[in-house]
């Protein structure tokens, strides 16, 4: 769930501090309707050396039952640690996926201070560096994220986008899946104010997480989901996205489906649509966005 209250300057540290908070809204404690881990899922503890014994990233590695499946990244939204995110985690793994699944510093388990930009960025390359000794194949390596969790999915995609374009080499990561996000926060920011109040607020935004001006450098499949009722952030995001990424992109609309309940409402489709995204050809490292086609499917 993604809530934006607006009209913030920023100015000043202590205000971007409060807008941190009101972005990431962090519900302390296990969620109510959390009731465990399966034995099989592992406990991982990441580290950085820029962390030192203060800070770490407590996250599950959840291994499928096929050896050498392969393994998603999940990265989540605002809002619910990882015991609030377990039932699209499990629905993952039941697609026949490892599932890594991080909480951001400040999170859950996972000891830090308020998470920004910045510091989530940092996290998920981090856990990535870990999918890499978790699952070797890059052809089998996918990154999957939820709402806020989707930019920060854009961003590390868009990198290792960027870095293999560098060394001009094959990405090291099969796909994307990006599910009820957002072009950028200042959009959602504008979309919320808009019958609140007529101040600029797209431009009081500190926390850019600009999906919209890094998804055409991902050089990997992408499938972007949204739920045709979701009530926080509006499909239009999404379908902006689907039309500045490359191919191979795909975009599923589910009928019905809300901010939350989208792989679950749309089972089969979605799950011939993660067939299709691993079945696609990667495009080239040097390969330039091309204009959307007759992808797009209504669910």
């Amino acid at each position: 769930m993604l809530l934006i209250v607006v009209g913030l300057p920023v100015g000043c540290a202590a205000l971007q501090h409060k807008e941190r908070e009101l972005i990431f809204m962090i519900e302390p404690g296990t969620a109510s309707w959390y009731h465990g881990i399966p034995a099989d899922v592992q406990e991982l503890e990441l580290r950085a050396p820029s962390f030192g014994v203060t800070q770490n990233i407590h996250a599950w590695w959840w291994p499928a039952e096929q050896k050498d499946a392969s393994a998603i990244l999940y990265l989540h939204g605002s809002r619910w640690n990882l015991t609030g995110q377990f039932f699209r985690i499990e629905q993952l793994h039941a697609l026949g996926f490892s599932v890594l699944a991080i909480d951001y510093r400040g999170f859950g388990q996972s000891k830090g201070q308020l998470p920004s930009e910045a510091s989530v960025y940092e996290d998920a390359r981090i856990a990535w560096e870990r999918l890499e000794h978790l699952q070797p194949d890059p052809a089998k390596r996918l990154i999957y994220g939820h709402s806020l969790g989707g930019a920060v999915a854009v961003d590390l995609a868009a990198e290792l986008g960027r870095d293999a374009q560098k060394r001009d080499e094959p990405v090291q990561a099969r796909g994307l899946i990006v599910e009820s996000t957002f072009t950028n926060l200042a959009d959602v920011a504008a979309s919320v104010a808009s019958t609140r109040t007529s101040l600029p607020v797209r431009w009081l935004v500190s926390q850019k997480f600009d999906s919209i001006d890094k998804i055409a450098d991902i050089r990997m499949p992408v499938l972007i989901v949204h739920g045709s009722a979701d009530q926080f952030v509006s499909p239009r995001f999404s379908e902006a996205l689907f039309e500045a990424a490359q191919e191979p992109k795909r975009l599923l609309m589910v009928p019905g489906g809300n901010h939350n309940n989208s792989m679950n409402l749309g089972k089969q489709a979605y799950r011939q649509a993660i067939q299709a995204l691993l079945e696609a050809k990667a495009p080239s490292v040097h390969a330039t966005a091309a204009p959307a086609n007759d992808l797009k499917q209504p669910g």
